[in-house]
């Protein structure tokens, strides 16, 4: 049963289906879809879930945002690579008031949207799941689920957002330093993103059980802690410890980077390890376990380092 709140997902692959699909509950959701649009239009969309199943169907699903039209939150999952696209793409989501929701990996990516987009409220989520798409208009959530949110501006909006999150049976925290909560997600993403390619094709159960590769996954965890602290954000080193054994609990599974990397498509560099290796610079803390991940990456991508 929907509250009337409208909420556009741009952005419906692994992430966004997901929770997209779990918000319909409570929410009035539209989706923007390129590839999956005319099965998901058919057959609706299957969430095979440890959370429980989900088939959406019927599912408001689009073509563009013209289509969907003004809403009360925009829900942004798409890959930060594409960010050039969202100055044209989200306009028409647009009224007054509409707040959005990031849901994206790495740096900056609030601070894209709060230029672009002056006077909206801008808020931050970070997802700890693990999950995958299948067949078209699929998705397959193996564990986990947590949403970590913060607000980057009009901190009055985050109750709201993040309340319909736990209405619609996510476990959801509010968060008051966003970037806190972007560093605690960097702790994970920085040594399993990165090492499953760096090390040749490695899903994070492999990377594990490496014992070099697991001393570097410690060492990189170490580092972006090194990091937020200096730019005042403390996380103890126990976290990265518990991120270890929740990654262990994931059996083998295949980090987001790794899959866009196999899938011959534009892999994060910047916002993820390249961001976070500036801003190790900016305070000056040395990090050159992330150096060397970062010209590992950089290498295995064909990025040119920035």
């Amino acid at each position: 049963m929907d509250s009337g709140f409208r909420i556009a997902v741009v952005g419906a692959g692994s992430v966004g289906a997901y929770y997209g699909a779990r918000l319909a509950s409570v929410a009035d959701v539209s989706f923007l879809m390129r590839r999956d649009l005319e099965v998901v239009r058919r057959k609706g969309l299957r969430i095979h879930s440890v959370a429980g199943d989900l088939h959406l169907d019927p599912v408001q699903a689009f073509a563009t945002t013209e289509a969907i039209g003004p809403v009360d939150l925009v829900l942004i999952a798409v890959k930060a690579t594409v960010n050039e696209v969202l100055p044209s793409l989200i306009p028409p989501l647009l009224k007054g008031d509409t707040i959005l929701l990031t849901l994206q990996n790495g740096l900056g990516n609030e601070d894209f949207l709060d230029r672009h987009f002056p006077g909206h409220p801008v808020l931050g989520g970070m997802c700890f799941v693990c999950i995958n798409r299948g067949e078209p208009g699929e998705i397959h959530h193996l564990a986990h689920g947590k949403v970590e949110m913060g607000a980057f501006s009009h901190p009055e909006s985050l109750e709201v957002v993040a309340g319909l999150f736990v209405q619609a049976g996510v476990d959801c925290r509010v968060l008051p330093d966003l970037g806190l909560a972007r560093w605690r997600k960097l702790v994970w993403n920085v040594p399993f993103n990165g090492l499953a390619i760096a090390a040749g094709g490695l899903d994070t159960r492999e990377i594990l059980a490496d014992p070099a590769l697991l001393l570097r996954t410690r060492a990189l965890m170490g580092e972006v802690i090194d990091v937020a602290a200096a730019l005042g954000h403390t996380i103890k080193p126990e976290f990265a410890e518990a991120n270890i054994r929740g990654t262990l609990e994931m059996g083998p599974y295949r980090p987001s980077s790794l899959v866009d990397f196999l899938a011959g498509q534009a892999v994060e560099v910047e916002s993820i390890w390249g961001a976070a290796l500036r801003e190790a610079g900016r305070v000056g803390v040395a990090v050159p376990e992330l150096e060397r991940l970062y010209r590992e990456i950089c290498a295995a991508t064909g990025t040119e380092p920035e």
